[in-house]
């Protein structure tokens, strides 16, 4: 089929393309008169715009993981706090800068993989907090917490999953208790909870702990202990002495008190629990932040990260170990020595392939089909490989809080993994 020439369209623009085609063709003679302006040129044709992918939106409960929302691998940074004083100059030298440029940058290095454990946090107690309340059992809120944090990071044995077993810590109980399948524990109006949970992503630890209470007899208790929290996270930094951090954090938790039925409790400070650095796959690192006063010289560093975590208490302001044992974990330097009982070898194999040096807790062993395991594990504890980790209390009648958040020492500042718009 051959063009219409010039010559034809000088009276009628369409009455040469007319004559061209035949009486079957009037949708492409239609579509071709409207590919004309007046003048009988061709239109420019307008391109078609992409469709906008749309954003994925998380579920409630969050059950989406996160690989899908953030597509890129590029997870919310937390809040960013400058260094004080001397490390000032930090914030603009180039030096500085570019090595955090390179450590961003690198998929494999740290930052993303503590941002993706934090915005796990985030969205998993955000759910939580909503749905905590009297009347709930210790061990469904466990499990909830529990199933948002694997479906969010995708849980793969050692390459991401729960960091240690979900800590809910009822009243004179400061730490450690995690409860067992067949716990019946349901919390009451007076109770306060401490919600102690972290994630991991290639063994890299987001450890991040809050109180609720459910009438407010033990605000202030609450409130001195975040204070406490807060003011050991002012403090921290490189060159910061851990011993002088401590005093901050002790001076600030002691200055409240709280009033019950009529009678004054100072709050305490919980002496002999810390802070600690974290290391991969390492829940508790070298460096310890004690909470009270003390001449400890040692220095943070950069490019460590911590848990700043505060504990008070209207008690004593000393825990004791108590209870049956619920967080176990494989020793870092664990001993190499013959294992008499096949079912001690047997655990140790499934310790090492589905937690590694990370903490676990005997559901966690239910979960993955390990059954008649109390006698091997015990084994294992009493051979010095495995370690125990039983709860924590306080004198009986007193109330203990907690308030915890992940630092990271970047070069140029000092970045709260954790912080959320609740704590």
């Amino acid at each position: 089929m051959s063009m219409s020439t010039a010559t034809d369209s000088v009276d009628d623009p369409t009455r040469g393309l007319a004559q061209e085609f035949d009486a079957d063709d009037n949708d492409d003679i239609e579509e071709a008169i409207n590919g004309m302006d007046a003048s009988g040129s061709a239109k420019k044709k307008k391109k078609k715009k992409k469709p906008k992918k749309k954003k994925v939106e998380q579920s409630d409960p969050p059950r989406i993981p996160l690989s899908k929302i953030y597509t890129d691998g590029i997870y919310p940074e937390g809040e960013v706090q400058p260094y004080k004083d001397d490390n000032v100059w930090r914030t603009t030298s180039e030096e500085k800068r570019y090595i955090e440029r390179t450590i961003d940058q690198d998929p494999e290095e740290t930052y993303q993989s503590i941002r993706k454990g934090a915005e796990v946090h985030r969205l998993v107690r955000q759910h939580a907090r909503k749905h905590i309340r009297p009347g709930k059992s210790l061990k469904e809120i466990a499990e909830d917490i529990e199933d948002g944090v694997r479906a969010l990071v995708e849980e793969n044995g050692l390459e991401a999953g729960i960091a240690f077993p979900t800590g809910l810590n009822l009243n004179d109980c400061a730490a450690h208790y995690s409860p067992k399948a067949s716990d019946t524990t349901v919390i009451s109006q007076g109770d306060v909870l401490k919600v102690d949970f972290g994630v991991h992503v290639k063994g890299r630890i987001l450890d991040s702990a809050f109180t609720m209470n459910f009438e407010p007899t033990y605000d202030k208790l609450l409130e001195a202990v975040k204070a406490a929290t807060d003011a050991g996270i002012r403090e921290a930094g490189i060159d910061a002495r851990l011993g002088e951090i401590a005093g901050v954090i002790q001076e600030t938790m002691e200055s409240y008190e709280v009033e019950v039925n009529g009678k004054v409790y100072p709050v305490k400070t919980i002496e002999n629990l810390s802070g600690h650095s974290i290391k991969p796959y390492q829940i508790h690192g070298d460096k310890s932040i004690l909470l009270v006063n003390n001449d400890d010289p040692r220095k943070m560093e950069e490019g460590e990260y911590y848990a700043v975590e505060t504990f008070g208490s209207t008690g004593r302001g000393r825990i004791i170990e108590g209870g049956d044992c619920s967080h176990f974990a494989k020793k870092v330097d664990a001993p190499k020595v013959p294992l008499r009982l096949t079912t001690a070898k047997s655990l140790l194999n499934t310790i090492n392939k589905n937690f590694g040096t990370l903490t676990f807790t005997q559901r966690y062993l239910d979960r993955i089909g390990e059954s008649r395991y109390i006698l091997a594990l015990n084994h294992l504890v009493s051979q010095g490989i495995v370690e125990e980790y039983p709860p924590l209390f306080d004198q009986p009648g007193s109330m203990t809080a907690q308030f915890e958040h992940t630092i990271l020492l970047r070069p140029t500042a000092k970045e709260v993994v954790s912080r959320g718009d609740d704590y």
